[in-house]
């Protein structure tokens, strides 16, 4: 029950959290694309192809599922009944973002808190499968996919008419809800994640004429965009032990373009202000429930993870690729194009297994890691995108035993990103520090005495 009580909380705490950040890319495509993957991979740049790891959630590629529940074989042997830990895993960050423009010459700092995911993944007992090198593992899940947060002003003069004010604000985002399902086969590792995406669009532009001798009434424009559909993506990972008792694992990971079915409000009103700074509606055009699709496109990646045989370096990279000249909206393209990214990063663990209990920093994973690819939105080229990040794993109880069941960590990741260039009108920095509890004991058991 406190389990339960506490995951309830979270979720209303997720519901409630809003960023207030003012990002003017967010205006194209599906926004903002959130840093999508689980904190411990953060600091190591975002690698998640070949990536799995009993002590947390790697939901890009659903084939790491099945280490949730992996054993080793020599365990298994000499104890029938161990068994993994339940995972509970939440993840919050931080991110302060700065906008430099170049015409006009300006400025902006934002500061935002968002929850970054939501997840409880478990292994799937299966003893006589487990005697067999079978091990199976689940997980449910909650996360944001984007962010649509801007409000931009632009001011004209038009030629033989008047000063014309225009602002431009829209709000919104993606999200998905999900619950996926992973098998080990000996070195093979099959997964799938299937859910239900869901999210709105609202953005509206309000022009005002600036005279100070006649009165004029402004216009506004607005569209109110509700979308959402089903979704699977699916992953494959190998694992090969080498001569030197190292291991490299291979993985791929993919989703299938998406169409979401989507109802939109659109208004058209002439407006005027009142004395508090508030709209006051003079007449309306209204047209609702207009149905429509929003295309999403489909994305793949490739890539790979090495251990060595000591357990003490483990690093690896990717290749991800995403067809945003698939996407639409309601039929329309928009400012998008194909792009790619490279991912690659490091963890150092110095502990071995006679290290002493009391050097507790000998038990912390040290991760580094760095990434780079065009940005999506593509106004006039691609925009460059590149980050470099660092983090690390804190255990929060020490195993002093064979018999200790709880393997909580507490993991930590600061990105450092930008976006755009010296070439860029609008070039955007951004500093996250995100924070992961990754919450593991063993859940659903029947007690054998009481």
């Amino acid at each position: 029950m406190t389990r339960f009580t506490g995951l309830v909380l979270t979720v209303l705490f997720y519901t409630s959290v809003a960023a207030q950040e003012n990002s003017p890319y967010s205006r194209y495509g599906l926004g903002d694309v959130t840093p999508n993957h689980n904190i411990v991979t953060r600091g190591m740049g975002g690698i998640a192809a070949g990536y799995a790891d009993f002590q947390s959630i790697n939901f890009i590629n659903p084939a790491s599922y099945g280490s949730l529940g992996y054993v080793d074989p020599a365990v298994i042997k000499s104890n029938p009944n161990y068994q993994r830990s339940t995972i509970f895993d939440i993840g919050a960050e931080i991110d302060s973002r700065t906008l430099k423009s170049t015409t006009p010459l300006s400025k902006f700092t934002s500061t935002n808190l968002s929850i970054s995911y939501l997840q409880l993944g478990f292994p799937i007992k299966m003893k006589k499968a487990n005697k067999k090198g079978i091990f199976m593992g689940a997980n449910l899940g909650l996360k944001p996919v984007s962010k649509i947060n801007y409000k931009i002003a632009r001011f004209d003069r038009l030629q033989g008419i008047d000063s014309l004010a225009t602002i431009y604000e829209g709000s919104g985002g993606l999200n998905e809800v999900y619950s996926g399902l992973g098998i080990r086969i000996k070195n093979l590792s099959l997964g799938f994640n299937f859910g239900y995406a869901f999210g709105n669009k609202e953005y509206s532009s309000k022009l005002t004429f600036l005279n100070d001798t006649t009165h004029y009434y402004s216009s506004n424009s607005s569209n109110k965009t509700h979308f959402g559909g089903t979704f699977i993506n699916a992953g494959m990972q190998y694992e090969i032990k080498l001569k030197s008792k190292a291991t490299l694992r291979l993985g791929a990971y993919g989703s299938l373009k998406q169409t979401l079915k989507g109802s939109q409000d659109i208004v058209r009103e002439t407006i005027t202000t009142d004395a508090n700074g508030g709209d006051i509606r003079i007449d309306s055009v209204f047209e609702s429930n207009v149905k429509g699709n929003v295309v999403r496109p489909s994305t793949y990646g490739v890539g790979f993870t090495y251990a060595d045989s000591a357990g003490h370096w483990s690093f690896g990279a990717d290749y991800e690729a995403t067809r945003w000249q698939d996407y639409s909206f309601y039929g329309q393209p928009d400012l998008v194009a194909n792009n790619w990214k490279i991912r690659a990063g490091v963890d150092y663990f110095p502990a071995s297994y006679n290290t002493p209990i009391k050097k507790y920093f000998s038990f912390v994973h040290y991760r580094f890691g760095f990434n780079y690819g065009p940005d999506y939105i593509k106004i006039n080229n691609n925009l460059p995108e590149y980050g470099f990040s660092f983090g690390a794993g804190f255990p929060l109880k020490l195993r002093r035993s064979f018999f200790e069941t709880q393997s909580s960590m507490l993991n930590t990741a600061i990105e450092i990103g930008t976006r755009g260039d010296k070439k860029s009108n609008i070039r955007e920095s951004t500093i996250r520090v995100s924070i992961g509890l990754s919450l593991g004991d063993l859940w659903f058991r029947r007690y054998k005495y009481d």
